[in-house]
């Protein structure tokens, strides 16, 4: 697979890449270090190169505009390689060594769950900014990107309507996917729905033969996928060589975050359905202006801002305006600030921290692929984070820490 197919990287985020043999320039006394842990090479660099590109174009941005409390922002960029080991030791050095103000890192839950703990013990504030299967209950971390409650609760009553009640998942083989196959099936069951089978794949699984088989056997009305990585777009080229694409719909919690879309054929990928709170169509002024900044900054031929990126750009937004109604980059202080409700008008619309849950209440839009595009379908606005079998509440718990998971 050709990664420069997905995105290109810019050159400022690649050069600020650490690896543990070459070590970052050390943070000048008035610099406030911002920490960024993602993924630019190894499986899940599809997503994390993208996500990458839009701190740094933040971080530009916030320079250009004086930077934070008359203080310079560097960033601190560091290439796990898709390995967990090295999500570990990044987190300890941005928090240690480095003395980042705060890290936005992590794309996997697995990642998510080695840096917490790492940045929790050694008091660094940190942003969790991918779509994820939600529950992360933790006063010291912000996750804002979107949750199943939020995503999943719309895509699949409007995919049922469309295509009908019995559906087949196929997802991810680790907290991500299990915990988001479980929010699937009980969307379905609560509009009369049914699971015909739940197949899940470690990372690495490329032959989806048997698995399409059983599929066809069972004659789904559709397919809901909760596939990761650049390893599972296989399923996607063997489901439309196996001329499935026309015969049974398709509906993903995660397809096109890594601009997937672009890489596969229109034949492949057309007729799909997702939900996120950002497309790159999404008809605002604030979206247009950004498009042309990030466009001039990154180049006219940039493929797609994916879902991932803007939540990364949304993510040091808000932390942002934290630190400029604390005053100040101290954890405790800016974490009091967000808690107060802050909000911001981004590209996909409003975005406000729910002090409850240090989750983000924001608009999520049902689109479809067609032409390597995503279409917008319908726009659901100011969707809560909340779900609705167990409820974390940080304002009455702050020392709550830990991930609600929906029950089976």
């Amino acid at each position: 697979m050709d990664r420069r197919s997905f995105i290109k990287s810019s050159g400022a985020a690649m050069a600020g890449t650490a690896a543990p043999m070459f070590p970052l320039a050390a943070l000048a006394a008035d610099d406030i270090g911002i920490g960024s842990i993602h993924d630019l090479s190894g499986g899940l660099d599809i997503y994390g190169k993208p996500m990458v590109d839009a701190l740094t174009f933040a971080i530009e941005e916030q320079n250009a505009a004086g930077g934070l409390l008359g203080r310079k922002l560097k960033l601190f960029s560091y290439d796990p390689q898709s390995s967990m080991q090295m999500y570990a030791q990044f987190a300890q050095q941005a928090a240690l060594k480095d003395k980042v103000a705060v890290v936005h890192g992590g794309i996997t839950s697995a990642s998510r769950e080695v840096i917490r703990p790492v940045l929790n013990k050694h008091k660094t504030l940190y942003f969790y900014n991918t779509q994820y299967e939600g529950g992360v209950c933790d006063r010291g971390t912000f996750s804002t990107g979107v949750t199943p409650a939020q995503t999943v609760g719309k895509l699949i009553p409007y995919a049922m309507k469309k295509w009908g009640k019995k559906i087949y998942i196929v997802a991810a083989d680790y907290n991500y996917g299990q915990i988001t196959s479980q929010w699937v099936k009980k969307f379905a069951l609560e509009n009369g729905g049914s699971i015909a089978s739940i197949d899940f794949f470690p990372l690495d699984v490329t032959n989806f033969g048997p698995t399409i088989s059983k599929i066809e056997a069972a004659k789904p009305d559709m397919v809901v996928s909760a596939l990761v990585g650049g390893a599972h777009m296989s399923f996607y080229r063997q489901w439309a060589a196996a001329g499935l694409t026309k015969k049974i719909p398709l509906a993903s919690t995660t397809f096109a975050v890594g601009n997937e879309h672009i890489v596969l054929s229109a034949e492949e990928a057309d007729g799909f359905l997702l939900s996120y709170n950002y497309f790159e169509n999404i008809d605002t002024p604030e979206n247009k202006a950004f498009k042309a900044r990030f466009h001039k900054r990154f180049g006219a031929d940039y493929p797609n801002i994916t879902e991932l990126a803007m939540g990364t750009y949304q993510g040091f937004k808000l932390w942002a305006e934290g630190v400029k109604k604390a005053g100040s980059v101290e954890i405790g202080k800016v974490t009091t600030a967000l808690e107060s409700g802050i909000s911001i008008n981004a590209p996909s619309g409003k975005v406000s921290i729910d002090p409850a849950t240090h989750h983000c209440i924001l608009n999520v839009s049902i689109a479809e692929v067609r032409n390597k595009k995503l279409n917008i379908l319908q726009t659901f606005q100011q969707q809560s984070p909340i779900d609705t079998s167990a409820v974390c509440n940080l304002t009455r718990n702050p020392k709550d820490n830990q991930q609600y998971v929906i029950k089976a």
